[in-house]
C-alpha cells in the first residue's frame, strides 16, 4: 500500500484535554502527513522545527518568522553550568512584509494557519491582511544542502496595493562582535544579491556565518531594485517594492546558509559561495531535490490501518527523528534532536538506548553516523577511564565534539551514570547484527567494543563468586544516586561483556576469556518474591522511569514472560507521573511482547499523548512539561511501535518478526523499508 495515495473523509477538530490544558491541534485534515494549527495563542504556542540534520528551525507565532536557528555539531561555553552549550545560527530565514507602507505583525492579519507537511518537510504559514492581500509563506531545510534554507513566498493582491518584503538576518544574543556586509555579482544573465552576517562565538572559538539571496522569476534587468538597510550590529535586511494589481500573484524566494568553523576552515566565504550555488540552482531545482531526499527517507515508513490519528503521531515521531539526524556525518543527537538549547544539545544515553534503535531498523545508514561520533571520540574516553583509575573505555555522560565530559560538575551523573558505557557498546554490536557489515566490525565496533568490555572488566569489584560486584553508581532511575548493584547497569554490563566475545569470534579472534567470567559473576538481585530489585538499597518508592524492565526489552537478560510480567506487575504502579516519556514506552514493549495488547496500547498512549503540548502536538519532556521536541520520548514511542506491536526484533539472524498482538482498534499495521534489505513486515488484527 502507497501511503500518499490515502484518502479519507473530512474529521473535526481534535482537542485533548492534558494535564489541565487544553490542546488544539487544529481543524484536522484527515491526512495522516499534515499537522495543522489554527487558532494559534502566541501564549501557549511551542515551536515545531524543521530541520535537516545539520541546521535546526524552530517555528514561530509571528507571521513569516522562525524563533530559533541551532546548529549541530558546534559548541561554545556561555550560560549553563561551565560547560558548553550547542550554538544558535544567526536568524536568517524571518522575513518583515509592509503593505502600502505599514509592517503587518499578528494584529493586522486573519485566517493565520501553520501546517508541516511531513511528507515534504515543509512548514507553511498562511494568512490574509484585510481586504488587502493573502500571503503563503513556505519554510525547508534542504535535505540535500545540509547548512541551507528556502523560503518561498507567494502574494495574492485582492486590490491594487504596493508591497515590499524584507529578508532578514538577525544575530542571536550569544554571538560577539557580529558584522553586517552586503554585496551584488554582477553576470551577464544574473545578478545575485548576498546578504551575510559573520561573528563570533561566545569565548570567540568559532566563526559563525550567515548568507541570503532573493531568487526572482523574472528575467536579468527586470527583477525589482533592491534596497540594503544595516540597521545595526546584530539586525541587516534587504527589501524591494513590487506594485501589485487586484487578482495579481506574486512569488518570489529567498535562500540562505548559515555554517560555522565547527564545520568548515573559512565559514564566511563557505556561507556565500553555498547561497550563490543555491541562488542559481533555482526554486525548481532546489525543490526537487529536497523532496526527493525525503521520498528516499519516507521509503521507510509505518501504516497503522484504521486509525489515521496514530499513523500521523508515528509520522510525527519518525519526521523528527529523521529531521535531526542524516548519514554521512560523525554527530549524534541531543535529547531536543535541534529544536533547541535543551540540555545543552550535549549526547546522552538518548541517543544509544532510545533514538537510535528506531533509526537503525529503518535507516542504518543514519544511525551508522550516530556511531560514528562515538568511534571518533573512543581515545577521549579511553583517557576517562584513565583519570578515574580503570582501564578500557569510560564514555562520558553527556558528550560533545571533544569527547570529554561535559555534565555540569554539581550534576552527579557525570561521574556515576556509567551504564552509557554500555549503551555505546550494546549499540555497536546492534548495528552488526542488522548491517553484517564485517568490514565496519572490524575497523570500528571491534574496537569499541574491545574498550567498553575491558572497562567493566576493570569497574566490577570482585567478592567472590555471584558476587561481582557493581557499586557507587546511578542507574536509569536518577532519582537514587551511588546505589550499589542497579539492575540496568549491571545487565548492561553483562550484556556487553558477551557481546565483545561474539565480536572476537566473529572475527576469528580469541576472546578474553575474563570477559565471560566477570559476566557470570556480576549479580542481577531479586525480592524474596522473586520480582526483580532495581538496587541493593531499593524499597518500592516511586521511580523516575524503566529501570528493571529494560533487563526484558531491549537487553534480553530476563527473557521468562512469568518474570517480565512480575516486574511488569510491579514497577508499573510505582512510575512517576511526572517521569519522562521513554519510561511508559519501555512498558508497552514488556507488555505487547507477553501478549497484553490492550495494556500495551494503554501504556503506548500514556508514553507520548499527555507529553502533547500546542498548537502542533510536539512532544514535551513529561507529562505537562514545556521544554519540546523530546526525541528521546519519540524513540521510545516508536520502539513500542516498532519492537512491541510489530514485535521486530534484532537477533544473530538479523532482524526478525516474534508474535505480538494488535490494539482491538487497529486493524493492521505495515513497516516498511526494513533494515538494509528494505524488507516489509505486515501485521494483521484478523
Amino acid at each position: 500500500m502507497k501511503i500518499a495515495t490515502l484518502s479519507l473523509p473530512l474529521v473535526l477538530a481534535l482537542v485533548f484535554t492534558l494535564g489541565g490544558r487544553d490542546l488544539a491541534i487544529g481543524q484536522q485534515t484527515p491526512d495522516p502527513w499534515l499537522i495543522v494549527a489554527e487558532n494559534i495563542d502566541p501564549s501557549n504556542y511551542y515551536g515545531i522545527t524543521v530541520a535537516n540534520g545539520m541546521i535546526g528551525l524552530v517555528s514561530s507565532p509571528e507571521p513569516m518568522k522562525m524563533s530559533t536557528v541551532v546548529l549541530n555539531g558546534a559548541y561554545d561555553n556561555y550560560l549553563r553550568g561551565r560547560v558548553s552549550n550547542i550554538l544558535k545560527g544567526f536568524n536568517f530565514v524571518n522575513m518583515n512584509l509592509d503593505v502600502d507602507g505599514r509592517r503587518i505583525g499578528r494584529r493586522d492579519i486573519a485566517n493565520y494557519r501553520q501546517t508541516l507537511d511531513m511528507r515534504q518537510a515543509q512548514l507553511t504559514t498562511t494568512f490574509e491582511v484585510g481586504d488587502q492581500i493573502s500571503v503563503s509563506h513556505s519554510v525547508m531545510a534542504l535535505r540535500h544542502l545540509p547548512f541551507c534554507a528556502l523560503s518561498i513566498v507567494e502574494i495574492k493582491a485582492k486590490k491594487d496595493v504596493v508591497i515590499t518584503p524584507a529578508a532578514v538576518i538577525e544575530a542571536p544574543e550569544m554571538l560577539q562582535d557580529v558584522r553586517n556586509y552586503y554585496a551584488e555579482i554582477d553576470r551577464p544573465h544574473v545578478l545575485i544579491p548576498l546578504l551575510t552576517s559573520v561573528g563570533q562565538s561566545p569565548t570567540g572559538r568559532y566563526t559563525v556565518a550567515a548568507s541570503t539571496s532573493f531568487i526572482f522569476e523574472e528575467k536579468h534587468g527586470m527583477e525589482p531594485d533592491l534596497i540594503h538597510e544595516d540597521w545595526d550590529y546584530n539586525m541587516h535586511l534587504l527589501k524591494f517594492n513590487k506594485r501589485l494589481k487586484a487578482g495579481e500573484t506574486y512569488r518570489f524566494a529567498v535562500v540562505g546558509t548559515v555554517i560555522s568553523s565547527a564545520h568548515v576552515a573559512d565559514a564566511h566565504n563557505e556561507a556565500e559561495r553555498l547561497t550563490i550555488y543555491a541562488a542559481l540552482e533555482k526554486t525548481d531545482r532546489l525543490l526537487n531535490r529536497h523532496r526527493a531526499e525525503w521520498d528516499r527517507l519516507w521509503a521507510s515508513d509505518i501504516v497503522i490501518e484504521g486509525d489515521v490519528e496514530a499513523t500521523r503521531d508515528v509520522h510525527s515521531a519518525m519526521y523528527h527523528l529523521y529531521s535531526f539526524a542524516r548519514e554521512g556525518t560523525a554527530l549524534s543527537l541531543s535529547p531536543m534532536g535541534l529544536s533547541g538549547l535543551g540540555y545543552n544539545g550535549h549526547v546522552f544515553w538518548d541517543t544509544e538506548l532510545w533514538m537510535y534503535p528506531p533509526l537503525l531498523v529503518l535507516h542504518p545508514e543514519i544511525a551508522r553516523s550516530l556511531l560514528e561520533f562515538r568511534y571518533n571520540l573512543l581515545d577521549e574516553a579511553k583517557q576517562n577511564a584513565f583519570e578515574h583509575g580503570y582501564r578500557g573505555a569510560m564514555y562520558p555522560w553527556e558528550s560533545t565534539t571533544t569527547g570529554q565530559e561535559e555534565t555540569p560538575v554539581w550534576a552527579l551523573t557525570g561521574p556515576f551514570q556509567q551504564h552509557i558505557t554500555g549503551c555505546v557498546g550494546w549499540a555497536a554490536w546492534q548495528y552488526y547484527l542488522v548491517t553484517k557489515d564485517k568490514v565496519w566490525l572490524r575497523e570500528r565496533g571491534w574496537p569499541i567494543l574491545k574498550e567498553v568490555a575491558d572497562f567493566w572488566a576493570s569497574r566490577v569489584e570482585r567478592n567472590g563468586p555471584g558476587r561481582y560486584d557493581i557499586n557507587n553508581v546511578i542507574g536509569a532511575n536518577e532519582w537514587q544516586e551511588n546505589i550499589d548493584n542497579n539492575a540496568f547497569t549491571n545487565g548492561m554490563a553483562i550484556t556487553v561483556l558477551r557481546y565483545a566475545g561474539d565480536d572476537a569470534r566473529e572475527l576469528g579472534l580469541e576472546p578474553n576469556p575474563d570477559w565471560a567470567h566477570v559476566a557470570d559473576n556480576i549479580p542481577i538481585l531479586k525480592f524474596p518474591d522473586g520480582t526483580t530489585r532495581e538496587n541493593a538499597s531499593y524499597d518500592g518508592v516511586t521511580i523516575k522511569q524503566a529501570d528493571v524492565n529494560l533487563l526484558a526489552y531491549p537487553l534480553k537478560v530476563v527473557t521468562d514472560p512469568v518474570q517480565i510480567k512480575k516486574d511488569l506487575d510491579y514497577y508499573e504502579p510505582r512510575m512517576a507521573k511526572d517521569g519522562p516519556a521513554m519510561g511508559n514506552a519501555i512498558l508497552a514493549v514488556s507488555a505487547a511482547r507477553n501478549g497484553d495488547a490492550e495494556r500495551a496500547y494503554e501504556l503506548w498512549v500514556k508514553s507520548y499523548k499527555p507529553n502533547e503540548v500546542p498548537p502542533f502536538g510536539v512532544l514535551a519532556e513529561t507529562a505537562g512539561g514545556t521544554n519540546p521536541y523530546f526525541a528521546t520520548g519519540a524513540g521510545g514511542f516508536l520502539q513500542a511501535t516498532i519492537m512491541g506491536f510489530g514485535g521486530l526484533d534484532i537477533t544473530p539472524q538479523g532482524i526478525v518478526r516474534v508474535k505480538t498482538k494488535l490494539p482491538k482498534r487497529w486493524k493492521g499495521m505495515t513497516i516498511i523499508g526494513v533494515g538494509v534489505e528494505r524488507k516489509t513486515f505486515s501485521i494483521s488484527n484478523h
